[in-house]
């Protein structure tokens, strides 16, 4: 690293701290300071990595401050890595308002590729690759998830999204009123951890098998395209 501050965007493991880069390491033991979604999610994986750091809070509550001060603090020079709790830094994560101002200083930002729940899901899923579109969490009322859904119904891609175990069930009841039973749907829970499980079928078939598993962990959804078949 040179003398000039900037901003690394870190990305984090979705479950297994194994999956952290050598090169996300070394960033985070040469940075400055280490701004993150929770501080004791982060107190985790420097203790993993056996990296002492200072720490300060960067999360949704407070993101419009917080990116404004920390792009001062680049000002002046000092190194600072972003981190989410996990995944990529404003990825359907606080971050986006803290790099489009450094965009604005004309500030350096690095990204430090990594995990990233859409893409693994995609790329576990066995749909189209080549062309699919992340919709991040659906909004939350059903009729506007409804609308979400009727204006992607004929796109010629996988569509990726995530959603809370607290409202998978009725995630299942919107997808088969609009999209029905047979399209195709995968759904991952718990990817890189222990318990990972991966279903694979049609929207009938996988929601009769989540409703038959735990509910814990984060869900990622990719719908393949409608006349996609295995």
């Amino acid at each position: 690293m040179g003398d000039a501050g900037c901003l690394f965007i870190v990305a984090t493991p979705i479950g297994n701290l194994g999956d952290f880069t050598d090169r996300g390491k070394k960033i985070l033991q040469e940075c400055d300071l280490i701004a993150c979604e929770d501080t004791r999610v982060t107190t985790k994986l420097l203790a993993h990595l056996k990296v002492g750091k200072s720490m300060i809070s960067y999360r949704e509550e407070n993101e419009r401050k917080q990116a404004q001060f920390l792009a001062g603090e680049i000002t002046k020079g000092r190194r600072i890595a972003l981190l989410s709790d996990a995944g990529y830094p404003g990825i359907s994560d606080p971050g986006f308002r803290l790099v489009r101002e450094c965009r604005k200083k004309n500030l350096e930002v690095i990204p430090i590729p990594g995990p990233n729940a859409a893409i693994t899901a995609l790329a576990a899923s066995g749909f189209p690759t080549h062309h699919f579109l992340f919709l991040g969490f659906p909004p939350k009322g059903k009729a506007s998830f409804e609308n979400l859904l009727r204006k992607w119904q004929d796109f010629e891609g996988s569509l990726i999204f995530y959603q809370s175990k607290y409202k998978m069930e009725s995630t299942f009841e919107i997808l088969q009123k609009v999209y029905g039973e047979d399209r195709f749907l995968a759904v991952a829970r718990e990817l890189t951890k222990l318990h990972e499980n991966i279903e694979v079928g049609t929207i009938s078939y996988v929601r009769q098998k989540i409703q038959d598993s735990s509910k814990k962990g984060e869900f990622t959804l990719v719908l393949a395209p409608h006349d996609f078949v295995l």
